[in-house]
């Protein structure tokens, strides 16, 4: 593998464009707004299926105005392996997109992190393409998980560990474009 990337952009909420409190785009609350709540999952899959990421810097921006919080997030990051990744989250956008892929030297594997879509393989045999619908409820394998955890059967493969991991990779994006020393607001 080469390099991943990831664009999510998503217009904005009649409860943004409203002016009405929303704790999760409120700046003393969550800074990245979104981002804070969003783009853990992304991140934390690419680090599961590409290994950790030790390095990552980003480009914040309040570009739609509806609250106070960041609404707009460039990053790049590179995995301890050396595959290089690149990420923009944008929540004011005239679409919804949720396109991530994942380029190698032999093909492209294309998917949506949060979207019930075709996982896309292009390489030199063609197109393929693999539906695997989501669980019902989704959450029903971390919860199976969870449980075998705490009996001892099985260790769960989102442990502690891996979501600092994920709080670091996102707060090294958050403070990327800040000079050294400044605050996040």
């Amino acid at each position: 593998m080469i390099q991943v990337r990831w664009h999510l952009s998503k217009p904005a909420l009649d409860l943004d464009r409203s002016g009405a409190y929303n704790w999760r785009t409120d700046a003393k609350i969550a800074p990245g707004g979104y981002f804070d709540d969003l783009a853990s999952h992304g991140i934390d899959l690419f680090m599961y299926l590409l290994g950790t990421i030790k390095t990552a810097q980003g480009y914040t921006a309040n570009r739609w105005g509806h609250y106070s919080a960041l609404d707009t997030v460039t990053a790049c990051w590179m995995h301890e392996n050396g595959v290089m990744g690149t990420g923009s989250w944008s929540f004011g956008s005239h679409e919804h997109r949720d396109e991530a892929e994942i380029i190698g030297s032999k093909g492209v594997l294309r998917f949506s992190v949060f979207h019930e879509r075709p996982l896309v393989l292009v390489n030199q045999n063609g197109k393929r393409e693999l539906y695997v619908p989501n669980p019902d409820p989704i959450q029903k394998y971390h919860v199976e998980n969870i449980q075998k955890h705490l009996s001892g059967s099985a260790v769960h493969p989102s442990l502690g560990a891996s979501g600092l991991q994920t709080s670091w990779v996102m707060d090294q994006i958050l403070i990327g474009d800040r000079p050294l020393g400044s605050a996040v607001s």
